[in-house]
């Protein structure tokens, strides 16, 4: 029988929010194998070209933005209820098209991904 006593409950509302760029909000949980983040980006947002180790899981729940994929910066428009996925070290960049709120989940979990490291 496992322990639950290393289960948590987490209120998006009370965690401390950071502001890893202009114009977005983030909130994170993060665990031992993977890192939730609770992001809000306002319309007109750019988030410049990055990548990172962690697999990544964009969850688009309100909004719309635009996405550049890879050397080739392949366009796709994601919308809410899609999911992007974006495997380990795939460079990514994205306009904002309208105010945006996003669940990204990242693994390996991290203290830093793309956006936090200044270019």
């Amino acid at each position: 029988m496992s322990a639950i006593a290393d289960a948590a409950v987490y209120s998006w509302a009370t965690l401390p929010v950071d502001h890893p760029m202009e114009m977005l909000a983030r909130r994170r949980v993060i665990g031992q194998q993977a890192m939730i983040s609770h992001v809000t980006l306002e319309k007109g947002c750019f988030v410049p070209s990055h990548s990172h180790e962690n697999e990544q899981f964009v969850c688009l729940l309100e909004g719309k933005m635009l996405f550049r994929l890879g050397s080739s910066r392949r366009e796709l428009i994601l919308s809410p209820g899609e999911v992007l996925h974006l495997p380990s070290n795939l460079a990514h960049e994205a306009d904002v098209l309208e105010r945006s709120i996003v669940l990204d989940v990242f693994s390996p979990p991290s203290a830093t991904t793309g956006i936090d490291r200044k270019a």
